[in-house]
Order: C-alpha cells, then structure tokens, then sequence
C-alpha cells in the first residue's frame, strides 16, 4: 500500500475530515536572461536575444491586458531604422501619421525631411502600437513571459543571476539565469535592488496629459508653444484623436487631484491662443517631470535600460526612443556572450554602459533645454530664446544637427583613438548589390560591406558576418554592427 493510498483508508476508517491543503510551495525555474519589464524596450531586447536563440523569459507586474491609452506617441527617425532592421517599421508606419515639419515658440521651423534617413519625419503612433509590434515578434521567437509577477528581489553570483518573484496569487518563486536586465521603468524593482541611487531632480510639477477630439484642427500638425506662464503641446494620432500637453506656473497641484478639461482648455488658450474646441476626453492624467540618471548601466551580471537607467521631460518625444536604442545596443552584446561569440566578454558587455551613458545624459540635458525654453518667463530668458530660435531659423547647419541629435539619427559612439573616422558613426540605409543594408541587419548578424576585389580582411567580429558588396565603385570597406554601428572601416 502506498503512503497515498493509506492516508486515504485512514480518513475514511476514522470519518476524520480531510487535512488542511499544503502550504503553497516555492517554484524555481532557469533561463538564460530574465527581463524584468514588459514596456517598449524590455519587448525589443527579449524579442532580439530570442531571435538568436537565446532563452529568455520576460517578467511584467501587470496584467496581460493593455490600455489603448499611453504617454508616449512619437518614434523618431533612428528608432524606426532599428524597426526597419527587425521587419517591423512598415507596419508602424502604416498605423501612424508621418510629421515632416515642427514650429516651435511660433518663431523656430524645423524641417525633419533633411533628416538622412529612409524615414524623415516624426512618426506619431501611440506606445501601445510599438508594444503589440513588439510583443508579436519576442512570443513568435520564442520569449516567454510571466505576467502578474514582481519583482521581490534578486542576488548574484560569479555565474548567475537569482530573482526572487512572486505572482498575483501570492505564490512565491525564484528565476535563475546567466544575467539580468532592469526594464521595469522609474520605479525600477531592478534598481532598487541593486541599491544604485538614481540622482537627479523634479523639474516640473502638475503636467497634464490628455487624448481628445477637436473641433477645429490646428493650422499645423504639431502645435507647441509656451509663454513663460505657460506652454502647451498639441499632435494628433492619426484617429480623429489629438494627445494635449500643457502647463502654467501658477497650476502646480498634487498629482492625484482630479483634472477637468476645462483646465486643460485654459492652459491651451494661453500658450496657443486657442483650444481648437477641445471635447469628449477619452483620459485626463496630472503628473511631474523628474530628470534623472543612475550612475552605472551594469552591475556584474545584471544592467539597466529605458527609464529604469534614465528619466527626463517629454520634450521632444525621446524617453521611448532612447529606451528601445538602448536595448538595441544591448541585445547583440548579450546574444554574442551567451553563444561564446566574444573573445572578451566582460569588455564587450562594458561598452554597453560607456556608449549608452553619454546617450542617456544627452537626452536629459537636451530633453530639458526644450523644456526651459519653453518656460522662459523673465525678459533675459524670452531674449535668449528669441536669440536661439533666430540663430536656428539663419544657421541650417546648427538645425540639422539639432534635429540630428533629438531624432537620432546623429548619434555616435565614441571610437578607440587612431581607429578610422567612421568607426561608432551610424551607418545610413545603405543601397548595396544584395538589397538595402537594414534589409540585411534582419539577420541578427554583422555585415561586411566590401568593394569588389578588395582584400577586405576586418578583425575578427564578435558574432556571424554577412558579406556585401557596394553597387558603385566605393573603395571603403565596412564592418556594420547588428544595431547598424559601423565597427570598423578601412579604405
């Protein structure tokens, strides 16, 4: 008889009622990276080390479930060039609504067709949009995901990673993997964890956000302005739906105090003369701009990325790109680790932190520049943003590299001394003999682009290397990087 079997003829011999049900049990499990984070940029880099093979699991507080309402509404130009290279940016684009010109403070025109790009403009397409995209690709791959769970904690070893979990049922468990990554936002579980101070300030208090519909549209399809007691924003979703953002200096509230479209439509007639009939408010939302950046991207096996490494103000719609970049800069790093790719592994995983801090702190101060000139306010200030916005409008250079900068595009990473000038440049959409070059980088692997006939012999990559040839007679030679970094050139 079978201990099962007799604890079951003893309850029925003695008519004793069945014993209490077990404590829950602690469940472990293993991978080869954990994800703590199901946003934009925690779905680009389980979807990338997926597609190459790597196990990786994805761990999201929430509910599978998804709100058609979001913060963030704009894809910039680089962003969608990594979409490209992961056969996604088609999709997006037919989805959203193309902005080739921006005019700021009423005075500042940008022209974003001069961007060099497949994609010049400013995509708007909510985040929900990216996610869906996203989320397609990393379950087509084959990520797991674990929704309803939190993170409760985690330690490290020399070898591993060890995260503490717990689900919506309040069953604990642990997670084992080769490393770990933090995309879990502001509030980031990972962070905390780790103990890493996230220095910084609240720049501005009691913005408000809202979606609704307008009575008249505005004369052009993004509306920013600011008057020193106020700025607004206005871009539309492509829907019939247009996303507000405003605030004036004498409406600082708590956050959780409600908000009324009609304070919205104040705020919008002082900083733009209007409020092109504001109506049916799908959501209203209050809440403070930090500007933030934690100090190390890396702590042994375990990083940081998107807002859970660096926060700042909205404008200029970059917290989502520079999130999703990060992880593109990441993803192959890993990937090339885990299958023993890299013959210095701990050095390679290092540049993730020495090429995306300098990004992250750009984009604050930059993101934070855009919000000061908006709220310039004193006669000095109106007069330096008058002076700014002068020089831009005269200098196209100095705008084109502003627009560089904001969307992307000009981007670079610092290159070790006597390597070539192109070496950390972005690399364009190349046209080459075997299709365009982004094209090629939906491999996963590096590219070699070579002239014919030429003894092209690059140092050894870390990782597979796909061979191209240029359509016209250029003679440099190039080892294109799978986040599209050129690696290294000779000519």
């Amino acid at each position: 008889m079978t201990e099962e079997t007799a604890a079951r003829s003893t309850t029925t011999a003695t008519g004793a009622s069945p014993a209490p049900a077990p404590a829950p049990t602690r469940s472990s499990a293993e991978t080869e990276v954990t994800v703590v984070g199901a946003g934009p940029t925690g779905l680009l880099l389980a979807g990338d080390l997926a597609a190459a093979g790597v196990r990786v699991t994805v761990v999201e507080r929430r509910a599978p479930e998804r709100s058609n309402l979001t913060r963030a509404f704009g894809v910039h130009a680089r962003t969608l060039e990594l979409l490209d290279a992961r056969d996604l940016a088609d999709q997006l684009v037919a989805k959203g609504t193309p902005i080739t010109g921006l005019r700021l403070f009423r005075r500042l025109s940008l022209d974003l067709s001069r961007l060099g790009s497949r994609f010049p403009y400013l995509l708007i397409a909510p985040q929900y949009e990216v996610e869906r995209l996203l989320e397609r690709r990393a379950r087509a791959a084959g990520a797991t995901f674990r929704y309803g769970t939190e993170l409760r904690g985690l330690r490290q070893d020399a070898e591993s990673v060890t995260a503490e979990l717990r689900d919506e049922h309040g069953t604990d468990a642990t997670l084992h993997s080769r490393y770990l990554v933090g995309t879990d936002g502001m509030r980031s579980a990972v962070r905390r964890s780790l103990g890493l101070p996230f220095p910084g300030v609240s720049a501005i208090r009691s913005i408000l956000l809202a979606d609704v519909r307008l009575s008249e549209e505005p004369e052009s399809l993004l509306a920013v302005n600011g008057t020193g007691r106020a700025f607004a924003f206005i871009a539309p979703f492509g829907d019939g739906w247009y996303r507000v953002m405003g605030w004036r200096r004498d409406r600082t509230r708590p956050e959780d105090r409600p908000v009324e479209l009609d304070e919205v439509r104040e705020i919008a007639r002082e900083a733009l003369g209007t409020d092109y009939g504001m109506r049916d408010a799908r959501w209203i939302s209050r809440f403070h701009s930090d500007e933030r950046q934690v100090p190390e991207y890396r702590r042994g096996r375990v990083f940081l990325a998107g807002d859970a490494a660096h926060v700042h103000s909205p404008a200029g719609g970059q917290g989502m790109n520079t999130g999703l970049q990060d992880a593109a800069n990441l993803s192959w790093k890993l990937a090339a680790v885990l299958r023993d790719h890299a013959p210095d592994p701990e050095g390679l995983l290092d540049t993730y932190h020495s090429e995306r801090h300098p990004v992250g702190a750009l984009v604050v101060r930059s993101s934070g520049a855009i919000v000061r000139l908006a709220m310039a306010h004193t006669p000095l200030q109106r007069l330096s943003r008058a002076l700014a916005t002068s020089f831009l409008n005269a200098v196209r250079p100095a705008a084109d590299r502003a627009m560089g900068m904001i969307s992307g595009i000009g981007v670079s990473y610092e290159a070790p001394r006597g390597t070539h000038r192109l070496t950390g440049r972005r690399a364009p959409d190349l046209s080459l003999r075997e299709g365009r070059l982004y094209e090629l980088l939906r491999g996963g692997e590096f590219v070699l682009v070579a002239p014919d006939g030429a003894d092209t012999a690059p140092p050894a990559a870390p990782g597979p290397v796909a061979r191209a040839h240029w359509r016209d007679p250029n003679r440099t030679a190039l080892l294109i990087r799978p986040d599209g970094y050129i690696a290294w050139a000779r000519d």
